[in-house]
C-alpha cells in the first residue's frame, strides 16, 4: 500500500477516534469515560488504540484545545468586518453562543470538566482557556466604559453569563444571536444612564 494511502487511513481513523471520544467525554465526563469504551465504539480492541493516541489525558487535552481553536477561529471571523466596539462584542458573543448551543457541540461540556481532570491536565486546559479569553479581554478593553467599571469583573461576568446560557436555552423563541443581543443590551452602560442603545438586535 502506498505511504500516502496509509497516512490517509491513519488520519481518518484518528479523526473517527476523536469524534467518538468527544461524544463520550461530552456525555459521560472525563471520569465517566474510559479508553476501553472509546476503543470498543471505534472498533479497536486491546492496545491498538495507543497506536493513534498517547493517553486518555492527552486525548482530552487535544479535544479541548481543538474545540477552542475552532471557537476562536469562528469568533475572529465574525468580528472581522465590525468596526464599532459594541458591534464587535455582540458578534463575538453571538458566534460563541452559536457554537456552544449547536446540538453536536462538545465545547461547553469539555470546558465544564476542569474539576474532574488530573492537576497536570487542568493546568494545560487552563492555559489554553486563558489564551482563548484573551480575545474577550481585547474586546472589553475597546469598550467605552466609565473608569469606575472594572473591566476584568465585566469580562468575567459576561463570560460566566454566556457559558450559562446552555442551562436554560431552548430553541424557538429566540436565536443564539438574539440572546447575545439581549445580553449586550443588558451590559451596555448607557442603558443605565437612560440612553437608547444604537445596537440593533
Amino acid at each position: 500500500m502506498p505511504r500516502e494511502t496509509t497516512s490517509a487511513l491513519k488520519s481518518d481513523r484518528k479523526q473517527q477516534i476523536l469524534e467518538i471520544a468527544g461524544r463520550l467525554f461530552a456525555r459521560n465526563g472525563y471520569r465517566g469515560t474510559s479508553i476501553r469504551e472509546i476503543g470498543e465504539q471505534a472498533g479497536i480492541l486491546g492496545g491498538s488504540l495507543y497506536h493513534h493516541i498517547k493517553s486518555k489525558d492527552a486525548l482530552f487535552v487535544e479535544l479541548h484545545n481543538t474545540a477552542l481553536d475552532a471557537a476562536e477561529a469562528g469568533i475572529v471571523k465574525a468580528i472581522a468586518s465590525c468596526k464599532d466596539p459594541w458591534e464587535r462584542l455582540h458578534a463575538a458573543c453571538a458566534a460563541l453562543l452559536e457554537i456552544q448551543l449547536a446540538p453536536d457541540s462538545i465545547t461547553q461540556p469539555l470546558m465544564n470538566d476542569f474539576r474532574e481532570v488530573p492537576e497536570d491536565v487542568r493546568r494545560q486546559l487552563v492555559k489554553r482557556r486563558d489564551a482563548f479569553e484573551e480575545l474577550f479581554r481585547k474586546l472589553v478593553a475597546d469598550l467605552p466604559l466609565p473608569p469606575d467599571i472594572d473591566r476584568a469583573v465585566y469580562r468575567i461576568t459576561l463570560l460566566s453569563l454566556l457559558n450559562g446560557v446552555e442551562n436554560w436555552f431552548r430553541p424557538g423563541r429566540m436565536s443564539p444571536s438574539e440572546v447575545a443581543g439581549q445580553i449586550i443590551r443588558i451590559f451596555r452602560h448607557d442603558i443605565v444612564q437612560g440612553e437608547e442603545p444604537s445596537l440593533k438586535v
